[in-house]
């Protein structure tokens, strides 16, 4: 069983910036595609970002593009989330998700829908003070 450790959230003020980690168990982590989400109490989980098995296909929520940068390092089985000139809208909690692939697809998949994703990491909390 793939166990993700979502870390990196805290308080911030409006304008700043914070950078989320995702550390995955297991030695497959260069195999899946990757995302992150956010949720606020009672609304549904909202797609953040994308990044595919290759790391060569990214998506972003329109509202965070030219702000959030998703990377990956194989290397040391990470997934991360650059997040710049933060906004209070963008306080939630955020979590990590996985997804296998298929080997023998090109890799450049990237999956928005968390339906897509087959297990989750266990949040970390963003919080903006305006």
């Amino acid at each position: 069983q793939v166990q993700l450790v979502a870390s990196g959230g805290g308080l911030v003020q409006a304008g700043g910036s914070l950078r989320l980690s995702c550390a995955a168990s297991g030695r497959a982590f260069r195999t899946y595609a990757l995302g992150w989400f956010r949720q606020a109490p009672g609304k549904e989980r909202e797609f953040v970002s994308a990044i595919s098995r290759n790391g060569a296909g990214t998506s972003y929520l329109e509202s965070v593009k030219g702000r959030f940068t998703i990377s990956r390092d194989n290397a040391e089985n990470t997934l991360y989330l650059q997040m710049n000139s933060l906004k209070p809208e963008d306080a939630d909690v955020y979590y990590c998700a996985g997804r296998y692939t298929e080997p023998f697809d090109s890799g450049n998949f990237y999956y928005t829908r968390h339906n897509d994703y087959n297990f989750w990491g266990q949040g970390t909390q963003v919080t903006v003070s305006s």
